[in-house]
């Protein structure tokens, strides 16, 4: 007779009917853990809302502190490793005791499918025939320490985002790299996306997104939910976003290997690496987590997998609204799986037929977010001055190769190559394969585009590439647990022997990721410090040292306000990006091509602007030729003009900066000073008020 004890499944539910689960296709056997499709998607849900929720109540508790700066102190340092110590430690704990429930039970796997020797079947009329699956028996948990465990693993790779980043940021309200170039465009993006719900440019007036805006209007509602400022919201919302799609990688790869720890293990690396690597942009840290997986899924979608194709679409949409050249890289990647998959495992076209289908589906999703600037270029819009592409830095030059890299992380990618290599014969892992020699294909392309004229942005490919390799040495490792030293002495290492070798592994692994993650903050040290020492938009630092020019932004504002003007509604001519990132007005003239809007005509705006700069002096020194000439432009015509200069030195003019793309020269972008005469705005007739407000003439329309 079997023990009457309860046997719970590690979700700490009853386990499932064996009917009711399909045997699942696996990379290894793991199978112990494996929630099934209904678990799946509620876990997902549970891990998303739960680490972002942690994250948030973690911000607003650090907002009520008064930590030192952590450009000046070490006590941030400080507290930033013990929290990260904790959060291993409590991992390391949890995933102790489960490992060693297993070896209680004496879950043993086979060296093909990892099948469980001890197996069971149910008796009665419910029970399956003898092609029925088996069902491991002999592993009970206290439910207490079940669902503490799933606790802890599924929420630790939040946690990790607030001990190395949340906590290094706690008294500035900026962001990484504070509002430094790309974070100017993308505090300004956020800044729209929070003052209106509809996919408006970021800087042009009556002009649909071009910029994937997914990301960023899902950060505008979170601003609206706190009543915060588009530009304050930054920091929560990155912080937030990270952690809840890093606690989804858990139940997610749980369902695909089948092990909660290999789960926790792969998610805790992920977590780590983008944080060093591009944390300073969030949205493309959430799509690069989950590009190991998608490489996986997009094998057993084009097989006929159901909910591998779905998990594909949703994905898939979801990259291509928030950030294109991910997914691009993905598609091809999927093109070629299917490819290798249609002529060596199902040698017929259905592999590439699912393909096409999961390509329409995911294309319909991402039209809910690219619809709008479509219908404008189809309604036969001009295109011109966009260069996103023309980018070409030192890192794009070269070939990534982290496994040589002399780290615990080059180690664990040299560990995954060589486990590609020698597995291939895998299917999960030969797909993951497929997938990492898209992506040096697409560097290696990025590099021969240059003789195009333009780039396939390459360079940012370093890190997927790092998380392919990482995963794949997280999964090797397992599978040498998988397999056990038992299998190679099993006369001399007894049960008790290979927990002492279990315990021994997790604690090296734990410290290994405790010596990475302790670092995280020190290897962002630069884009910290910029967080700290940049203006905010309430015109104060972080290290409450003396502000720049920024600190003049709330007073230009309601000198234009006192005008009537609502920000939303006016068009501003300036050169002072953050003015326009911390306040919702709408730009004449984005700062470069490179995040201009291809409707903006960028490139036409600058000639209009050096000509008007150039004849203010002369031929348009008449306040109302001056306007008319900006009127006959086809764009809406600055209502104010924030330049700098000074009215008590007039001759010397105002002046503004246009930016030029000068690629493929590095850097890439050039800029040129234009200087107006004040005549223009000062003669007889003039419809403009100048007043000086710090080291900026701010110049409005009163007509």
């Amino acid at each position: 007779m079997p023990d009457m004890t309860t046997t719970t499944s590690t979700t700490g539910m009853p386990e499932p009917h064996p009917l009711d689960v399909p045997e699942p296709e696996q990379t290894e056997g793991y199978y112990i853990d494996q929630p099934n499709r209904k678990q799946t998607v509620l876990a997902m849900v549970a891990a998303a809302l739960g680490g972002g929720v942690l994250t948030l109540v973690a911000w607003f508790t650090l907002n009520l502190t008064s930590l030192p700066a952590f450009s000046t102190s070490m006590v941030t340092k400080g507290l930033a490793t013990a929290g990260t110590l904790v959060v291993l430690v409590a991992v390391a704990l949890v995933v102790i005791f489960w490992l060693f429930d297993e070896h209680s039970a004496n879950q043993r796997y086979d060296s093909a499918l990892g099948k469980l020797r001890a197996v069971v079947r149910p008796k009665g009329k419910d029970a399956p025939d003898e092609g029925g699956v088996d069902k491991p028996v002999g592993l009970t948990r206290p439910r207490w320490r079940v669902i503490l465990t799933y606790l802890v693993c599924y929420l630790s790779p939040a946690g990790l985002v607030v001990t190395t980043t949340a906590i290094p940021l706690a008294s500035t309200k900026l962001y990484l790299d504070g509002i430094q170039v790309d974070q100017g465009f993308r505090t300004q993006f956020l800044t729209r996306m929070t003052d209106t719900w509809a996919l408006a440019d970021m800087n042009y007036m009556d002009i649909p997104t071009f910029y994937p805006g997914a990301w960023f209007w899902f950060g505008g509602r979170m601003a609206n939910l706190l009543g915060l400022e588009g530009w304050e919201v930054y920091q929560p919302w990155a912080l937030v976003s990270m952690a809840a799609a890093a606690c989804v990688l858990v139940p997610v790869w749980q369902r695909i290997s089948g092990s909660l720890v290999v789960a926790t293990a792969i998610a805790l690396f992920s977590t780590c690496l983008v944080l060093t690597m591009t944390a300073d942009e969030p949205y493309a840290a959430i799509i690069a987590l989950g590009v190991p997986v998608a490489t996986v899924l997009a094998r057993r979608a084009v097989l006929g997998d159901l909910f591998a194709a779905v998990g594909m679409v949703i994905y898939l949409a979801i990259s291509a609204s928030t950030y294109t050249l991910f997914t691009g890289v993905i598609a091809l990647s999927v093109v070629a799986i299917a490819a290798v998959f249609a002529a060596t495992s199902e040698r017929s076209w259905l592999p590439l037929l699912r393909m096409a289908g999961i390509g329409i589906a995911s294309v319909l999703l991402a039209l809910i977010f690219w619809g709008p600037f479509l219908l404008e270029v189809l309604s036969g819009a001009e295109l011109s001055g966009g260069s996103a592409t023309h980018f070409l830095p030192q890192e794009g030059t070269e070939i990534p190769v982290p496994f040589l890299s002399p780290s615990a992380i080059g180690v664990l990618c040299l560990l995954g190559l060589i486990f590609l290599i020698i597995r291939a014969v895998d299917p999960d892992l030969r797909a993951m394969g497929v997938g990492l020699v898209i992506f040096y294909v697409w560097a290696m392309a990025s590099m021969v585009a240059t003789l195009a004229g333009s780039t396939l942005l390459g360079f940012r490919l370093d890190t997927i590439i790092a998380l392919q390799l990482g995963t794949a040495g997280v999964l090797a490792l397992a599978d040498i647990r998988l397999v056990g030293v038992e299998r190679l002495y099993p006369d001399r290492i007894t049960p008790q022997v290979s927990r002492y070798i279990t315990l021994v592994m997790v604690i090296l692994l734990i410290f290994s990721g405790l010596k990475y993650a302790q670092d995280i903050p020190y290897k962002n040290q630069d884009e910290i410090d910029q967080a700290y020492t940049d203006t905010d938009g309430n015109g104060e630092r972080g290290d409450r040292r003396t502000p720049d020019a920024g600190s003049y932004y709330a007073e230009i504002n309601q000198h234009i306000t006192s005008f009537g003007y609502q920000p939303n509604q006016t068009v501003v001519l300036t050169d002072e990006i953050n003015f326009l990132a911390y306040n919702p007005y709408h730009g004449f003239q984005a700062f470069t091509s490179h995040y201009a809007n291809p409707l903006g005509e960028f490139d036409r705006r600058n000639a209009a602007l050096e000509n008007w700069a150039e004849d203010s002096w002369d031929r348009l020194s008449d306040p109302t030729d001056f306007l008319q000439a900006m009127e006959s432009s086809p764009w809406e015509i600055p209502d104010v003009f924030i330049l700098r200069g000074s009215l008590e030195e007039p001759e010397k003019g105002l002046n503004y900066h246009i930016a030029e793309d000068i690629y493929p020269n590095n850097p890439n972008v050039r800029y040129q000073r234009l200087n107006f005469s004040l005549e223009p705005f000062t003669g007889p007739d003039s419809v403009w008020d100048l007043t000086q407000i710090g080291p900026f003439v701010v110049v409005t329309n009163e007509g």
